[in-house]
């Protein structure tokens, strides 16, 4: 059976709209049914996108960086928007797919520590994900360094190949950068608000 105290704990609101602050940010408790259709559609769509609105920033500022990158190389060749191309979305894509789904396990720790109010656990966990992907990376590091060959392998043209080399030896670094913002990002959105997001990947551009 549970203690007094841990039963009166939970018959506690989760949000207490008795302050101002709570009633300004989260309305002020009151029923909505006055309001006409396009009040109450607008009331919501503000709160949908206070909340999405910073995550598809920082999505469209992660995957716009491939494509600013191809679209300078088109100025280049066809030769070397092809290398560009396919070290981007062969060798990095690969890496970058594998790691995400590496890192995808941290947002489930991170939010059973925020619900289970350890928060001391977010950074321990953020920790471990670092130098677990860090390892990770570098066991993935010959897929650059020997992107040539494989790409050559794989029926590429040889000089095509040999210039998606060059180029993949050019994104070891961004290759390394994935172990430390991928867990910072599930951290940051646990721990912080979504807008220290959008400043971290501002600050990675």
């Amino acid at each position: 059976m549970p203690s007094n105290g841990t039963a009166e704990e939970a018959k506690q609101p989760l949000l207490d709209y008795s302050s101002t602050a709570a009633r300004s940010k989260f309305g002020d408790g009151r029923d909505d049914d006055g309001l006409d259709l396009s009040q109450r559609v607008w009331i919501e769509s503000k709160k949908l996108w206070h909340i999405v609105g910073p995550s598809m920033f920082s999505r469209l500022a992660s995957f716009s960086m491939f494509v600013i990158t191809q679209a300078f190389a088109g100025h280049l060749g066809d030769h070397e928007l092809a290398a560009v191309s396919i070290a981007s979305n062969v060798v990095v894509g690969f890496n970058f797919g594998l790691l995400l789904g590496m890192a995808s396990a941290l947002e489930t720790l991170c939010g059973q520590a925020f619900g289970a109010k350890k928060y001391h656990m977010l950074g321990i966990y953020m920790q471990r994900s670092w130098i677990i992907l860090f390892i990770c990376c570098i066991f993935l590091l010959p897929l650059y360094l020997f992107a040539s060959p494989i790409l050559k392998l794989l029926g590429q043209p040889s000089n095509i190949a040999e210039l998606s080399g060059v180029v993949s030896l050019w994104m070891i670094p961004l290759h390394f950068s994935f172990a430390f913002q991928f867990p910072l990002q599930r951290f940051l959105h646990y721990f912080f608000s979504a807008f220290f997001l959008c400043d971290l990947l501002l600050i990675l551009w």
